[in-house]
């Protein structure tokens, strides 16, 4: 035989095989670490965190398989490894789920085996355009070279399997349940912001309610806008967090202060003037196609730290408040750090019910709680009259006594009673908005962090549930809608703009669940339930020592969900690691001397201390005779987020680094997304609406 002849035998690699019978096994060292060797001794962190080591070996050379023991032969046909003798047998669905492998590999360098921006990378012995290898085992069925990374909180690599993916439609019964399961995980987002703003303003519970149904209808509304007509990606809209910090700054700002009659009508329609002035802004900076010229400056170096200061910024109303009725808020937190972390890989009927609804479950087990023990007497006023002011109080027993029951009872509120069956939110609701230019540029530059924010969402669920990410020019299109969705929002009266909720990519990675009809019916169901009255009252009832304690949880998980936009960059880097840490340091410093400039001690005593922060207009070290830039440049530079973003983007697009190094996003060509069938089905509008608007080339595919 030919192949006998020792002169003919193919060269060894760099490691001698191995004997049959010590071969390593498939969960070895290598496969579960993914070990590689890197002759420069450098090293590049995954997106799963774990570190890789990857040689750029010369075309032909023999591959050493590190878990067979044995050496690979690199036969390359036009560029492809030769993969005829064992073909894989795929389903429909690995098939589906091997495309959307294939489609993301083309973004990854060549010389590296970490992926870029989630996208899976190429092996490194193919060219860039290829996924990684599948070579075959000894029982014949293919196996991954390099092993899928999955890390505890569901943020996989993109060779992870998804329930259903976008396009999927699954029958009613999923679609029902994930719909429902999407939302109730999300819950804390949706409701939170009008139980903290609401009563700033000086509104009743029955005001609470009535915000409260509000948002729930235009968070349906807009997210059928937004899966439709935006970057139709399964994310849900609402209200966010950015939006949090100058709403309370408008609400505290020094003419408000002191105004008699209703303040809450009078407070509610500043905000919606500004709030629509600001989604025009936003409106025109997605649809004029800028949007797509400001993306070359968003980076994960720069909406990591500015994400994550939106969610520290409200340190001083957490705690503070949770402090009121300790043992019920402290309870509220620790339930929610369980179900969340110690029971999180519990499963019930394949579903991780404490992870996916700890918010939820955490609520209605310490609300319970509260309930039984008001109504064992353990909250008693105790003699104390509840209907005397607390300033009129001669004892200060009882003055001490009442305010701690006020917020330890759970039967303060009447909004439950006092709510109608069936309300149905129109616009202008509150009366005709108010428009101050002062206000609206301050607006204007928080939209503009809000696009940030919706820009790190859009990558890291395309990554889980698209083909590929979408191009520059479907990412202008859904900022654009945002903009209308958000003056939908200033029309109805939410208090705040409408955007991306952070949380979505938490869920979609969780959950596993990425279709697009689930989220649909979703927001159908929670349209439904906007119209019963008593839902909003429900809400509205709930203690707002509990309100503190998730919004504690929810700030933090903020931050964290900003931070983690870091691992599609190389974490590890002294120039990241330095820029995002004087990004954050900035963010928390800065503000606190414009908070604390000029403040007296007997200055706005009608001011709760957790909203001295955001009263900073009215005393902030710019003192021009211009009044009203007096109050942009104080509320600006008093935001953390604004701060953070400043720092962060000036820094990233002037200190010199590699795009791997910045991990720099990679969204798709719009020529390639126009020939691959599976990337216009993704993002392409419905309806035969893209046809109409095909000459708008910087909004589209």
């Amino acid at each position: 035989m030919a192949s006998s002849d020792p002169t003919k035998r193919p060269r060894p690699g760099p490691w001698p095989p191995a004997p049959e019978s010590t071969a390593m096994p498939p969960s070895s060292w290598a496969k579960r670490t993914g070990f590689r060797p890197k002759f420069s001794g450098e090293t590049n962190a995954s997106d799963s965190g774990q570190i890789v080591l990857a040689p750029k070996p010369k075309e032909g050379d023999s591959q050493a398989d590190l878990e067979a023991g044995r050496v690979r032969a690199n036969t390359a046909v036009n560029g492809e490894l030769e993969r005829e003798k064992v073909p894989p047998v795929t389903s429909d669905k690995e098939q589906t789920v091997k495309r959307r492998r294939d489609s993301d590999g083309a973004v990854a360098p060549k010389s590296s085996v970490p992926s870029v921006n989630g996208a899976a990378a190429a092996a490194t012995q193919q060219p860039e355009s290829q996924p990684h290898p599948r070579r075959p085992s000894r029982n014949g069925e293919a196996v991954d070279v390099l092993p899928p990374a999955v890390d505890d909180d569901g943020f996989v690599a993109r060779h992870s399997h998804m329930k259903y993916e976008l396009r999927d439609t699954p029958g009613l019964v999923p679609i029902g349940l994930y719909g429902f399961q999407h939302y109730m995980s999300m819950l804390g987002s949706l409701i939170l912001i009008p139980l903290v703003i609401v009563p700033a303003m000086g509104g009743t519970h029955e005001d609470t309610a009535m915000v409260v149904s509000t948002v729930l209808f235009v968070s349906g509304v807009t997210t059928l806008l937004h899966t439709s007509f935006g970057s139709r990606l399964p994310l849900l809209q609402g209200p966010s967090f950015v939006y949090l910090a100058p709403a309370l700054a408008i609400i505290n700002s020094p003419e408000f202060i002191g105004l008699n009659g209703n303040n809450f009508k009078h407070i509610m329609k500043e905000l919606q003037g500004a709030i629509i002035i600001a989604s025009a802004f936003q409106a025109i900076l997605g649809y004029s196609g800028l949007m797509s010229v400001f993306l070359r400056l968003i980076n994960p170096v720069v909406v990591a730290p500015t994400i994550a200061a939106v969610g520290l910024s409200f340190y001083s109303y957490g705690f503070p408040q949770v402090g009121t009725c300790l043992e019920i808020g402290a309870v509220q937190i620790l339930l929610v750090i369980i179900f969340s972390l110690y029971l999180r890989k519990v499963s019930v009927f394949g579903h991780r019910i404490f992870l996916i609804y700890a918010v939820p479950l955490g609520l209605a087990i310490t609300w319970a709680a509260a309930f039984l023990l008001t109504e064992a007497g353990a909250y008693s006023y105790k003699g104390c009259d509840i209907n005397v002011p607390a300033s009129n109080i001669i004892s200060e027993h009882c003055r001490k006594h009442v305010s701690r029951m006020k917020y330890c009872r759970v039967d303060t509120s009447h909004a439950l009673k006092s709510s109608p069956w069936f309300r149905f939110p129109y616009p202008l609701q509150w009366g005709t908005p108010v428009f101050h230019w002062k206000m609206a540029i301050v607006m204007c530059v928080v939209s503009i962090i809000a696009s940030v924010d919706s820009v790190g969402s859009y990558h890291a669920s395309s990554l889980l549930v698209a083909s590929r990410p979408p191009t520059p020019g479907v990412v202008s299109r859904a900022i654009g809608l945002e903009g209308l969705s958000s003056v939908l929002a200033g029309l109805w009266g939410t208090g705040t703009g409408s955007t991306t909720l952070t949380e979505n990519v938490h869920t979609i990675a969780v959950t596993k669940m990425g279709s697009r009809r689930a989220v649909e019916f979703g927001a159908c169901i929670l349209i439904v339930l906007s119209l019963v009255g008593k839902v909003g009252g429900f809400i509205a009832s709930i203690p707002e020592v509990m309100v503190a304690a998730l919004l504690c949880f929810m700030w933090a998980m903020l931050a964290a969900l900003g931070l983690s936009n870091l691992r599609y960059s190389e974490a590890g880097s002294s120039r990241n690691i330095i820029i995002v840490g004087l990004s954050l340091f900035f963010s928390l410093s800065v503000p606190a001397y414009f908070q604390q400039y000029g403040v007296s001690p007997n200055t706005n005593l009608s001011v709760p201390s957790y909203f001295q922060p955001y009263i900073v207009a009215s005393h902030g070290p710019f003192r021009s005779k211009l009044g009203g830039v007096n109050y942009v440049m104080n509320s600006l530079l008093s935001f953390h987020m604004v701060v953070a973003f400043l720092v962060a983007i000036i820094l990233d697009n002037t200190v010199p680094g590699s795009r791997q190094e910045r991990g720099v996003y990679v969204w798709s060509e719009p020529e390639a997304a126009r020939r691959e069938p599976a990337v216009a089905k993704d993002y392409q509008l419905p309806f035969r609406v893209g046809r109409v608007f095909r000459w708008v080339k910087w909004v589209g595919l």
